[in-house]
Protein backbone atom coordinates (compact mmCIF):
# COMPACT_ATOMS: atom_id res chain seq x y z
CA UNK A 1 0.00 0.00 0.00
CA UNK A 2 1.46 3.35 -1.02
CA UNK A 3 1.55 5.92 1.76
CA UNK A 4 2.69 9.55 1.92
CA UNK A 5 5.88 10.12 3.86
CA UNK A 6 5.86 12.46 6.81
CA UNK A 7 9.39 13.81 6.35
CA UNK A 8 11.36 14.72 9.44
CA UNK A 9 14.76 14.13 11.00
CA UNK A 10 14.05 10.41 11.37
CA UNK A 11 12.76 9.60 7.90
CA UNK A 12 12.39 11.02 4.39
CA UNK A 13 11.04 7.84 2.76
CA UNK A 14 9.43 4.52 3.63
CA UNK A 15 11.94 1.68 3.52
CA UNK A 16 9.42 -0.76 2.08
CA UNK A 17 8.48 1.53 -0.82
CA UNK A 18 11.96 1.88 -2.33
CA UNK A 19 11.98 0.96 -6.02
CA UNK A 20 14.40 0.95 -8.95
CA UNK A 21 13.08 4.31 -10.19
CA UNK A 22 14.27 5.88 -6.93
CA UNK A 23 17.91 4.82 -7.50
CA UNK A 24 20.33 7.69 -7.01
CA UNK A 25 18.18 9.46 -4.40
CA UNK A 26 19.51 10.47 -1.01
CA UNK A 27 17.14 8.94 1.53
CA UNK A 28 16.75 8.53 5.26
CA UNK A 29 14.74 5.54 6.45
CA UNK A 30 13.71 4.35 9.91
CA UNK A 31 12.59 1.04 11.33
CA UNK A 32 13.53 -2.18 13.06
CA UNK A 33 16.51 -4.42 12.32
CA UNK A 34 14.82 -7.49 10.88
CA UNK A 35 17.94 -9.48 10.07
CA UNK A 36 21.70 -8.84 10.11
CA UNK A 37 24.35 -10.58 7.98
CA UNK A 38 28.12 -10.06 8.12
CA UNK A 39 29.75 -11.02 4.80
CA UNK A 40 33.39 -10.42 5.51
CA UNK A 41 33.97 -6.76 4.80
CA UNK A 42 30.34 -5.86 4.13
CA UNK A 43 27.51 -5.82 6.65
CA UNK A 44 23.94 -6.23 5.39
CA UNK A 45 20.85 -5.38 7.39
CA UNK A 46 17.23 -5.91 6.37
CA UNK A 47 15.39 -2.91 7.77
CA UNK A 48 11.67 -3.36 8.43
CA UNK A 49 9.05 -0.65 8.56
CA UNK A 50 5.30 -0.73 8.07
CA UNK A 51 5.62 -0.90 4.29
CA UNK A 52 8.09 -3.79 4.06
CA UNK A 53 11.81 -4.63 4.03
CA UNK A 54 14.79 -2.80 2.53
CA UNK A 55 18.36 -4.06 2.46
CA UNK A 56 20.93 -1.68 3.94
CA UNK A 57 24.60 -2.17 3.10
CA UNK A 58 27.49 -0.87 5.23
CA UNK A 59 30.81 -0.43 3.35
CA UNK A 60 34.00 -0.36 5.46
CA UNK A 61 35.75 1.96 2.98
CA UNK A 62 32.93 4.38 2.09
CA UNK A 63 31.49 4.82 5.60
CA UNK A 64 33.95 3.34 8.11
CA UNK A 65 32.29 4.82 11.22
CA UNK A 66 28.85 3.53 10.28
CA UNK A 67 30.35 0.16 9.34
CA UNK A 68 32.11 -0.17 12.68
CA UNK A 69 28.99 0.81 14.64
CA UNK A 70 26.86 -1.65 12.64
CA UNK A 71 28.78 -4.55 14.19
CA UNK A 72 26.85 -3.91 17.42
CA UNK A 73 23.37 -3.94 15.86
CA UNK A 74 21.09 -6.82 16.79
CA UNK A 75 17.63 -8.00 15.81
CA UNK A 76 14.82 -5.55 16.69
CA UNK A 77 17.12 -2.61 17.37
CA UNK A 78 15.46 0.58 16.12
CA UNK A 79 17.55 2.79 13.84
CA UNK A 80 17.34 5.74 11.47
CA UNK A 81 19.77 5.41 8.55
CA UNK A 82 20.79 7.88 5.84
CA UNK A 83 22.49 7.11 2.55
CA UNK A 84 22.14 6.71 -1.20
CA UNK A 85 19.66 4.33 -2.79
CA UNK A 86 21.53 2.29 -5.41
CA UNK A 87 20.56 -0.45 -7.84
CA UNK A 88 21.76 -3.94 -7.00
CA UNK A 89 23.92 -5.86 -9.41
CA UNK A 90 21.89 -8.23 -11.58
CA UNK A 91 23.22 -11.36 -9.88
CA UNK A 92 22.10 -10.23 -6.41
CA UNK A 93 18.63 -8.91 -7.24
CA UNK A 94 16.04 -10.43 -4.87
CA UNK A 95 12.88 -11.19 -6.90
CA UNK A 96 10.99 -12.15 -3.73
CA UNK A 97 11.03 -8.58 -2.37
CA UNK A 98 9.32 -5.54 -3.90
CA UNK A 99 12.47 -3.63 -2.90
CA UNK A 100 14.73 -6.38 -4.23
CA UNK A 101 16.25 -4.34 -7.08
CA UNK A 102 17.74 -1.69 -4.80
CA UNK A 103 19.61 -1.24 -1.53
CA UNK A 104 20.56 1.70 0.64
CA UNK A 105 24.31 2.36 0.84
CA UNK A 106 24.43 3.72 4.39
CA UNK A 107 26.42 6.83 5.10
CA UNK A 108 25.40 7.20 8.75
CA UNK A 109 22.79 5.96 11.18
CA UNK A 110 21.39 6.71 14.62
CA UNK A 111 20.49 4.05 17.16
CA UNK A 112 17.08 5.12 18.43
CA UNK A 113 16.47 2.16 20.75
CA UNK A 114 18.37 -1.02 21.46
CA UNK A 115 16.42 -4.23 21.98
CA UNK A 116 16.79 -7.20 24.28
CA UNK A 117 16.82 -10.64 22.70
CA UNK A 118 13.13 -11.28 21.87
CA UNK A 119 11.40 -14.39 23.26
CA UNK A 120 10.85 -15.63 19.69
CA UNK A 121 12.28 -14.77 16.30
CA UNK A 122 10.42 -12.08 14.39
CA UNK A 123 12.18 -12.93 11.12
CA UNK A 124 11.25 -16.62 11.08
CA UNK A 125 8.03 -18.54 10.50
CA UNK A 126 8.74 -21.21 13.12
CA UNK A 127 5.58 -22.06 15.11
CA UNK A 128 5.26 -20.17 18.38
CA UNK A 129 2.84 -21.11 21.16
CA UNK A 130 -0.33 -19.02 21.26
CA UNK A 131 0.12 -18.13 24.94
CA UNK A 132 3.60 -16.74 24.26
CA UNK A 133 2.37 -14.84 21.21
CA UNK A 134 -0.44 -13.24 23.19
CA UNK A 135 1.84 -12.34 26.09
CA UNK A 136 4.12 -10.52 23.65
CA UNK A 137 1.42 -9.39 21.27
CA UNK A 138 3.34 -6.24 20.33
CA UNK A 139 6.19 -8.46 19.09
CA UNK A 140 3.87 -10.89 17.33
CA UNK A 141 2.33 -8.00 15.39
CA UNK A 142 5.77 -7.09 14.07
CA UNK A 143 5.80 -10.27 12.00
CA UNK A 144 5.19 -9.28 8.36
CA UNK A 145 2.29 -11.72 7.97
CA UNK A 146 0.52 -10.30 11.02
CA UNK A 147 1.04 -6.67 10.11
CA UNK A 148 -0.05 -7.42 6.53
CA UNK A 149 -3.33 -8.83 7.85
CA UNK A 150 -4.11 -5.61 9.72
CA UNK A 151 -3.18 -3.50 6.70
CA UNK A 152 -5.44 -5.65 4.51
CA UNK A 153 -8.26 -5.24 7.03
CA UNK A 154 -7.84 -1.46 6.85
CA UNK A 155 -7.93 -1.52 3.06
CA UNK A 156 -11.08 -3.66 3.06
CA UNK A 157 -12.84 -1.29 5.49
CA UNK A 158 -11.77 1.68 3.36
CA UNK A 159 -13.19 0.00 0.25
CA UNK A 160 -16.46 -0.69 2.08
CA UNK A 161 -16.80 2.92 3.25
CA UNK A 162 -15.98 4.33 -0.16
CA UNK A 163 -18.45 2.06 -1.95
CA UNK A 164 -21.36 2.52 0.44
CA UNK A 165 -20.95 6.28 0.77
CA UNK A 166 -21.04 6.42 -3.03
CA UNK A 167 -24.36 4.56 -2.91
CA UNK A 168 -25.95 7.04 -0.50
CA UNK A 169 -25.47 5.13 2.77
CA UNK A 170 -25.00 7.03 6.03
CA UNK A 171 -22.47 5.87 8.64
CA UNK A 172 -24.36 6.01 11.97
CA UNK A 173 -23.16 4.69 15.33
CA UNK A 174 -25.58 2.78 17.55
CA UNK A 175 -25.41 2.26 21.36
CA UNK A 176 -23.08 -0.26 22.96
CA UNK A 177 -24.90 -0.39 26.31
CA UNK A 178 -28.34 -1.77 25.50
CA UNK A 179 -30.94 -4.33 26.61
CA UNK A 180 -30.87 -8.08 26.09
CA UNK A 181 -32.63 -9.45 22.99
CA UNK A 182 -32.73 -13.03 21.63
CA UNK A 183 -29.96 -13.31 19.04
CA UNK A 184 -28.78 -16.90 19.32
CA UNK A 185 -25.95 -16.54 21.86
CA UNK A 186 -25.55 -15.48 25.48
CA UNK A 187 -25.18 -11.78 26.26
CA UNK A 188 -22.33 -10.09 28.05
CA UNK A 189 -23.91 -8.24 30.97
CA UNK A 190 -22.69 -4.99 32.52
CA UNK A 191 -24.07 -3.97 35.95
CA UNK A 192 -25.60 -0.52 36.25
CA UNK A 193 -24.05 1.44 39.13
CA UNK A 194 -26.87 4.02 39.48
CA UNK A 195 -29.53 1.28 39.38
CA UNK A 196 -28.41 -1.64 41.59
CA UNK A 197 -29.79 -4.96 40.39
CA UNK A 198 -30.16 -3.75 36.81
CA UNK A 199 -27.89 -4.67 33.94
CA UNK A 200 -26.98 -3.55 30.46
CA UNK A 201 -26.27 -6.09 27.71
CA UNK A 202 -23.53 -5.57 25.14
CA UNK A 203 -25.03 -5.86 21.64
CA UNK A 204 -24.69 -9.11 19.72
CA UNK A 205 -25.48 -6.96 16.67
CA UNK A 206 -27.16 -3.58 16.05
CA UNK A 207 -30.21 -5.53 14.83
CA UNK A 208 -33.01 -3.59 16.50
CA UNK A 209 -31.31 -0.21 16.33
CA UNK A 210 -31.00 -0.31 12.57
CA UNK A 211 -34.68 -1.23 12.25
CA UNK A 212 -35.52 1.80 14.37
CA UNK A 213 -33.28 3.93 12.14
CA UNK A 214 -35.29 2.82 9.12
CA UNK A 215 -38.51 3.71 10.95
CA UNK A 216 -36.92 7.09 11.66
CA UNK A 217 -36.52 7.73 7.93
CA UNK A 218 -32.77 7.41 7.36
CA UNK A 219 -33.38 4.82 4.59
CA UNK A 220 -29.75 3.75 3.99
CA UNK A 221 -27.48 3.06 6.97
CA UNK A 222 -24.19 1.29 7.53
CA UNK A 223 -21.78 0.84 10.40
CA UNK A 224 -18.50 -0.96 11.01
CA UNK A 225 -19.97 -2.37 14.20
CA UNK A 226 -18.37 -3.99 17.22
CA UNK A 227 -20.40 -6.99 18.42
CA UNK A 228 -20.18 -9.14 21.56
CA UNK A 229 -21.28 -12.74 22.04
CA UNK A 230 -20.63 -14.89 25.09
CA UNK A 231 -20.07 -18.24 23.38
CA UNK A 232 -17.41 -20.91 23.13
CA UNK A 233 -14.39 -20.09 21.00
CA UNK A 234 -14.16 -21.67 17.55
CA UNK A 235 -12.25 -20.80 14.41
CA UNK A 236 -15.16 -18.62 13.28
CA UNK A 237 -16.46 -17.56 16.70
CA UNK A 238 -14.97 -14.82 18.87
CA UNK A 239 -16.30 -13.17 22.04
CA UNK A 240 -15.99 -9.80 20.30
CA UNK A 241 -15.78 -9.15 16.60
CA UNK A 242 -16.35 -6.48 13.98
CA UNK A 243 -18.94 -6.75 11.23
CA UNK A 244 -20.29 -4.61 8.45
CA UNK A 245 -23.86 -3.80 9.43
CA UNK A 246 -26.20 -2.19 6.92
CA UNK A 247 -29.90 -1.60 6.34
CA UNK A 248 -32.04 -0.24 3.50
CA UNK A 249 -35.63 0.93 3.19
CA UNK A 250 -38.07 0.45 0.31
CA UNK A 251 -36.23 -2.54 -1.15
CA UNK A 252 -36.71 -6.27 -1.59
CA UNK A 253 -34.30 -9.21 -1.53
CA UNK A 254 -33.17 -8.68 -5.12
CA UNK A 255 -32.22 -5.06 -4.43
CA UNK A 256 -30.20 -5.95 -1.33
CA UNK A 257 -28.43 -8.91 -2.89
CA UNK A 258 -27.59 -6.85 -5.98
CA UNK A 259 -26.19 -4.09 -3.74
CA UNK A 260 -24.03 -6.65 -1.91
CA UNK A 261 -22.88 -8.22 -5.19
CA UNK A 262 -21.50 -4.84 -6.27
CA UNK A 263 -19.91 -4.29 -2.86
CA UNK A 264 -18.23 -7.71 -2.92
CA UNK A 265 -16.59 -6.92 -6.25
CA UNK A 266 -14.89 -3.87 -4.72
CA UNK A 267 -13.97 -5.70 -1.50
CA UNK A 268 -12.47 -8.76 -3.21
CA UNK A 269 -10.58 -6.56 -5.66
CA UNK A 270 -8.53 -5.34 -2.67
CA UNK A 271 -7.12 -8.86 -2.43
CA UNK A 272 -6.74 -9.25 -6.19
CA UNK A 273 -9.75 -11.59 -6.44
CA UNK A 274 -12.25 -11.15 -9.25
CA UNK A 275 -15.86 -11.65 -8.20
CA UNK A 276 -18.58 -12.57 -10.71
CA UNK A 277 -20.89 -9.73 -11.84
CA UNK A 278 -23.80 -11.58 -10.24
CA UNK A 279 -23.31 -14.11 -7.46
CA UNK A 280 -25.30 -17.32 -7.91
CA UNK A 281 -28.28 -18.00 -5.65
CA UNK A 282 -29.60 -21.38 -4.49
CA UNK A 283 -32.36 -22.21 -2.04
CA UNK A 284 -31.80 -23.61 1.43
CA UNK A 285 -33.53 -26.85 0.42
CA UNK A 286 -31.27 -27.29 -2.62
CA UNK A 287 -28.16 -26.58 -0.53
CA UNK A 288 -29.14 -29.18 2.07
CA UNK A 289 -29.98 -31.78 -0.58
CA UNK A 290 -26.88 -31.31 -2.76
CA UNK A 291 -24.28 -30.43 -0.15
CA UNK A 292 -25.75 -31.35 3.24
CA UNK A 293 -25.08 -27.86 4.53
CA UNK A 294 -26.46 -24.35 4.32
CA UNK A 295 -22.82 -23.20 4.13
CA UNK A 296 -21.65 -25.36 1.22
CA UNK A 297 -18.07 -25.45 0.03
CA UNK A 298 -18.80 -25.95 -3.65
CA UNK A 299 -15.12 -26.08 -4.56
CA UNK A 300 -15.44 -29.76 -3.65
CA UNK A 301 -16.80 -31.34 -6.86
CA UNK A 302 -19.10 -33.81 -5.06
CA UNK A 303 -22.87 -33.53 -4.83
CA UNK A 304 -25.20 -35.62 -2.72
CA UNK A 305 -27.80 -37.57 -4.70
CA UNK A 306 -31.32 -38.45 -3.57
CA UNK A 307 -31.59 -42.24 -3.99
CA UNK A 308 -35.07 -42.59 -2.51
CA UNK A 309 -36.70 -43.22 -5.89
CA UNK A 310 -33.97 -45.69 -6.88
CA UNK A 311 -34.69 -47.80 -3.78
CA UNK A 312 -38.44 -47.13 -3.51
CA UNK A 313 -39.20 -50.84 -4.00
CA UNK A 314 -36.05 -52.24 -2.41
CA UNK A 315 -36.16 -55.41 -0.33
CA UNK A 316 -33.07 -54.29 1.58
CA UNK A 317 -34.54 -53.66 5.04
CA UNK A 318 -32.18 -50.81 5.90
CA UNK A 319 -33.48 -48.82 2.93
CA UNK A 320 -37.11 -49.98 2.96
CA UNK A 321 -37.39 -49.36 6.70
CA UNK A 322 -36.15 -45.79 6.41
CA UNK A 323 -38.37 -45.02 3.43
CA UNK A 324 -41.39 -46.63 5.08
CA UNK A 325 -40.91 -44.41 8.10
CA UNK A 326 -40.93 -41.22 6.04
CA UNK A 327 -37.15 -41.01 5.72
CA UNK A 328 -34.84 -40.82 2.73
CA UNK A 329 -31.93 -42.65 1.13
CA UNK A 330 -29.13 -40.39 -0.07
CA UNK A 331 -25.60 -41.02 -1.22
CA UNK A 332 -22.48 -39.65 -2.86
CA UNK A 333 -19.46 -40.92 -4.77
CA UNK A 334 -15.83 -40.03 -4.23
CA UNK A 335 -12.51 -40.93 -5.80
CA UNK A 336 -9.34 -41.87 -3.94
CA UNK A 337 -7.95 -44.72 -1.89
CA UNK A 338 -10.54 -46.49 0.26
CA UNK A 339 -9.13 -49.39 2.27
CA UNK A 340 -11.42 -51.12 4.77
CA UNK A 341 -9.93 -49.09 7.61
CA UNK A 342 -11.06 -45.87 5.97
CA UNK A 343 -14.61 -47.16 5.53
CA UNK A 344 -14.60 -48.18 9.20
CA UNK A 345 -13.52 -44.68 10.21
CA UNK A 346 -16.19 -43.10 8.00
CA UNK A 347 -18.83 -45.40 9.49
CA UNK A 348 -17.80 -44.41 13.00
CA UNK A 349 -17.95 -40.76 12.00
CA UNK A 350 -21.44 -41.22 10.53
CA UNK A 351 -22.69 -42.88 13.69
CA UNK A 352 -21.21 -40.11 15.77
CA UNK A 353 -23.32 -37.66 13.77
CA UNK A 354 -26.52 -39.58 14.47
CA UNK A 355 -26.75 -42.12 11.65
CA UNK A 356 -27.59 -45.74 12.44
CA UNK A 357 -24.87 -46.83 10.05
CA UNK A 358 -23.24 -46.25 6.68
CA UNK A 359 -23.67 -48.24 3.48
CA UNK A 360 -20.44 -48.26 1.51
CA UNK A 361 -18.72 -49.95 -1.40
CA UNK A 362 -16.35 -49.51 -4.35
CA UNK A 363 -17.28 -49.58 -8.04
CA UNK A 364 -14.95 -52.13 -9.64
CA UNK A 365 -14.75 -53.40 -13.25
CA UNK A 366 -16.90 -56.43 -12.42
CA UNK A 367 -19.46 -54.57 -10.33
CA UNK A 368 -20.05 -52.89 -6.99
CA UNK A 369 -18.02 -54.47 -4.18
CA UNK A 370 -19.84 -53.99 -0.89
CA UNK A 371 -20.95 -56.01 2.14
CA UNK A 372 -24.55 -55.20 1.15
CA UNK A 373 -24.27 -55.77 -2.60
CA UNK A 374 -26.03 -59.15 -2.31
CA UNK A 375 -29.14 -57.43 -0.92
CA UNK A 376 -29.49 -55.06 -3.88
CA UNK A 377 -30.75 -55.82 -7.36
CA UNK A 378 -28.65 -55.11 -10.43
CA UNK A 379 -31.16 -52.43 -11.43
CA UNK A 380 -30.85 -50.72 -8.04
CA UNK A 381 -27.05 -50.74 -8.21
CA UNK A 382 -27.12 -49.31 -11.74
CA UNK A 383 -29.55 -46.60 -10.62
CA UNK A 384 -27.36 -45.72 -7.64
CA UNK A 385 -24.23 -45.52 -9.81
CA UNK A 386 -26.00 -43.30 -12.34
CA UNK A 387 -27.49 -40.99 -9.70
CA UNK A 388 -24.20 -40.48 -7.85
CA UNK A 389 -22.11 -40.19 -11.02
CA UNK A 390 -19.68 -42.83 -9.77
CA UNK A 391 -16.85 -43.94 -12.05
CA UNK A 392 -14.75 -47.08 -11.94
CA UNK A 393 -12.64 -47.06 -8.77
CA UNK A 394 -14.91 -44.62 -6.95
CA UNK A 395 -16.42 -45.27 -3.54
CA UNK A 396 -20.13 -44.84 -2.93
CA UNK A 397 -21.41 -43.86 0.52
CA UNK A 398 -25.12 -43.98 1.37
CA UNK A 399 -27.25 -43.13 4.40
CA UNK A 400 -30.85 -44.18 5.08
CA UNK A 401 -32.44 -42.00 7.75
CA UNK A 402 -34.47 -38.85 8.23
CA UNK A 403 -33.74 -36.06 5.77
CA UNK A 404 -32.08 -33.99 8.49
CA UNK A 405 -29.75 -36.81 9.61
CA UNK A 406 -28.89 -37.82 6.03
CA UNK A 407 -28.00 -34.22 5.16
CA UNK A 408 -25.92 -33.72 8.31
CA UNK A 409 -23.99 -36.97 7.91
CA UNK A 410 -23.33 -36.84 4.17
CA UNK A 411 -22.52 -33.15 4.38
CA UNK A 412 -19.76 -33.92 6.89
CA UNK A 413 -18.48 -36.97 4.97
CA UNK A 414 -18.42 -34.92 1.76
CA UNK A 415 -15.92 -32.57 3.40
CA UNK A 416 -13.81 -35.52 4.59
CA UNK A 417 -13.57 -37.44 1.32
CA UNK A 418 -13.59 -34.49 -1.09
CA UNK A 419 -10.71 -32.32 -2.26
CA UNK A 420 -11.38 -28.62 -2.85
CA UNK A 421 -10.43 -27.17 -6.21
CA UNK A 422 -8.04 -24.21 -6.36
CA UNK A 423 -10.61 -21.49 -6.93
CA UNK A 424 -12.96 -19.17 -5.10
CA UNK A 425 -16.68 -19.84 -4.80
CA UNK A 426 -19.39 -17.40 -3.75
CA UNK A 427 -23.05 -18.34 -3.40
CA UNK A 428 -26.19 -16.88 -1.84
CA UNK A 429 -28.42 -19.22 0.15
CA UNK A 430 -32.05 -18.04 0.10
CA UNK A 431 -35.55 -19.15 1.18
CA UNK A 432 -34.74 -20.46 4.66
CA UNK A 433 -37.22 -22.05 7.05
CA UNK A 434 -38.32 -19.53 9.66
CA UNK A 435 -38.07 -21.91 12.63
CA UNK A 436 -36.28 -25.03 13.79
CA UNK A 437 -37.86 -27.38 16.34
CA UNK A 438 -35.93 -27.56 19.62
CA UNK A 439 -36.46 -31.16 20.80
CA UNK A 440 -34.79 -30.63 24.17
CA UNK A 441 -37.04 -27.72 25.14
CA UNK A 442 -40.09 -28.68 23.04
CA UNK A 443 -40.40 -25.30 21.36
CA UNK A 444 -39.64 -23.46 18.14
CA UNK A 445 -36.41 -21.49 17.74
CA UNK A 446 -35.83 -18.84 15.08
CA UNK A 447 -33.17 -20.12 12.68
CA UNK A 448 -31.79 -16.61 12.19
CA UNK A 449 -33.66 -14.16 14.42
CA UNK A 450 -37.31 -13.37 15.17
CA UNK A 451 -37.36 -10.07 13.27
CA UNK A 452 -37.23 -11.50 9.73
CA UNK A 453 -40.37 -11.21 7.63
CA UNK A 454 -42.04 -14.65 7.47
CA UNK A 455 -43.96 -16.07 4.52
CA UNK A 456 -46.53 -18.86 4.28
CA UNK A 457 -49.69 -19.57 6.25
CA UNK A 458 -49.05 -17.52 9.39
CA UNK A 459 -52.13 -19.03 11.03
CA UNK A 460 -50.89 -22.56 10.35
CA UNK A 461 -48.00 -24.78 11.43
CA UNK A 462 -44.92 -22.63 12.24
CA UNK A 463 -42.80 -25.46 10.85
CA UNK A 464 -44.09 -24.59 7.38
CA UNK A 465 -43.19 -20.88 7.59
CA UNK A 466 -40.32 -19.60 5.48
CA UNK A 467 -38.25 -16.50 6.16
CA UNK A 468 -37.03 -13.85 3.78
CA UNK A 469 -33.43 -14.46 4.83
CA UNK A 470 -30.34 -14.74 2.67
CA UNK A 471 -26.78 -15.78 3.60
CA UNK A 472 -23.61 -15.18 1.61
CA UNK A 473 -21.17 -18.12 1.65
CA UNK A 474 -17.55 -17.95 0.49
CA UNK A 475 -15.60 -21.20 0.17
CA UNK A 476 -17.81 -22.92 2.73
CA UNK A 477 -17.81 -20.10 5.29
CA UNK A 478 -20.77 -17.83 5.93
CA UNK A 479 -19.40 -14.30 5.60
CA UNK A 480 -22.64 -12.34 5.65
CA UNK A 481 -26.37 -12.44 5.61
CA UNK A 482 -29.54 -10.57 6.27
CA UNK A 483 -33.26 -10.53 5.75
CA UNK A 484 -36.22 -8.44 4.81
CA UNK A 485 -37.37 -7.19 8.20
CA UNK A 486 -40.87 -7.55 9.51
CA UNK A 487 -42.73 -4.25 9.10
CA UNK A 488 -46.06 -5.27 10.66
CA UNK A 489 -46.80 -5.18 14.38
CA UNK A 490 -49.48 -7.86 13.90
CA UNK A 491 -47.13 -10.25 12.09
CA UNK A 492 -44.35 -9.58 14.60
CA UNK A 493 -46.73 -10.54 17.38
CA UNK A 494 -47.50 -13.82 15.59
CA UNK A 495 -43.78 -14.58 15.41
CA UNK A 496 -43.41 -13.96 19.15
CA UNK A 497 -46.40 -16.24 19.80
CA UNK A 498 -44.85 -19.01 17.68
CA UNK A 499 -41.69 -18.68 19.80
CA UNK A 500 -43.74 -19.32 22.94
CA UNK A 501 -44.04 -15.75 24.21
CA UNK A 502 -47.38 -14.67 25.56
CA UNK A 503 -48.61 -11.13 24.94
CA UNK A 504 -47.37 -9.82 28.28
CA UNK A 505 -43.89 -11.30 27.78
CA UNK A 506 -43.63 -9.92 24.25
CA UNK A 507 -44.80 -6.51 25.44
CA UNK A 508 -42.30 -6.53 28.33
CA UNK A 509 -39.34 -7.46 26.13
CA UNK A 510 -40.21 -5.82 22.82
CA UNK A 511 -42.90 -3.27 23.51
CA UNK A 512 -40.70 -0.50 22.11
CA UNK A 513 -40.42 -2.37 18.79
CA UNK A 514 -44.13 -3.18 18.57
CA UNK A 515 -44.94 0.46 19.31
CA UNK A 516 -42.51 1.64 16.63
CA UNK A 517 -44.02 -0.76 14.07
CA UNK A 518 -47.47 0.61 14.92
CA UNK A 519 -46.35 4.07 13.74
CA UNK A 520 -45.21 2.91 10.28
Amino acid sequence: MSAPTFENRYRTAWAGLARAEHAGEEQRVAGWVHRRRDHGGLIFIDLRDREGLLQLVFHPDRAPEAHEAAHALRAEDVISAAGTLVERQADVVNPDLPTGQVELAVRSFDLLADAQTPPFQIDEDDPVGEELRLKYRYLDLRKPAMSAALVLRHRVVSAIRSHLEGQGFLDIETPILTRSTPEGARDYLVPSRPQPGSWYALPQSPQLFKQLLMMSGFERYFQIARCFRDEDLRADRQPEFTQLDMELSFVDEDDIISTCDQLMRDVLAVGGIEAPPQIERITYDVAMLRYGSDRPDRRIPIEIADLSEVFSGSEFKVFSGALGGGGVVRGLSASGEFPRSRFDALTERAQGLGAKGLVWGVLEPDGWRSPVAKFLSEQEIEGMVAATGAKEGDAILAVADSAAVAARVLGALRLEVGVAEERHDLVWIVDFPMFDWNEAEARWDAIHHPFSAPTGDLDGDPGSWRSRNYDLVWNGTEIGGGSIRNSSAEVQSKVFTALGMDEADARERFGFLLDALAYG
